[in-house]
């Protein structure tokens, strides 16, 4: 059973920028969402996945990755996947012993901009980075899936 534990944060500065040591490109769409799971394809400029997850709120869920034709990805994204798709550039960022994924998103959700951590444990404990900000990790509207039925293009001020 393949398992994510991951948390979720706000960005409060732009000072994770300059110990960036990767970055990719990335568009994703949803092929479906049941009560239960979502199904995600993902590409960037060379791989393709297709992505299952289970759609329990939290730090911890059910997670299923599969690398599938780069060609069948896009066709998918183009005529299956729910609109707007989620298109966004992924940083690596290293700090304390962990890798952090620093996620900025464009088209209808830009100006969001989160950093996850993937952790072995739910009590793992880790170290903030002076950019880090509030944790969003239960707040469902920073989850990519519901970024696709009601992006942050939309969001009040208050919301954000």
């Amino acid at each position: 059973m393949a398992s994510e534990i991951e948390r979720k944060f706000l960005i409060k500065s732009d000072a994770w920028t300059a110990a960036v040591s990767h970055s990719v490109r990335y568009r994703q769409g949803y092929l479906g969402q049941v009560e239960s799971s979502s199904v995600r394809v993902r590409v960037s400029d060379t791989d393709a996945y297709l992505n299952i997850k289970s759609a329990s709120l939290g730090i911890e869920r059910l997670e299923y990755e599969y690398t599938i034709p780069l060609a069948d990805a896009h066709e998918m994204l183009d005529q299956l996947c729910r609109r707007p798709l989620i298109e966004k550039t992924r940083h690596w960022v290293e700090h304390a012993g962990h890798r952090w994924e620093i996620d900025v998103f464009e088209g209808d959700n830009a100006g969001l901009v989160v950093a996850e951590i993937e952790l072995e444990s739910p009590d793992e404990t880790f170290e903030r980075p002076v950019w880090l900000g509030a944790e969003v990790s239960h707040e469902p509207r920073y989850y990519n899936v519901c970024l696709v039925d009601r992006p942050y293009s939309v969001w009040s001020e208050a919301e954000r």
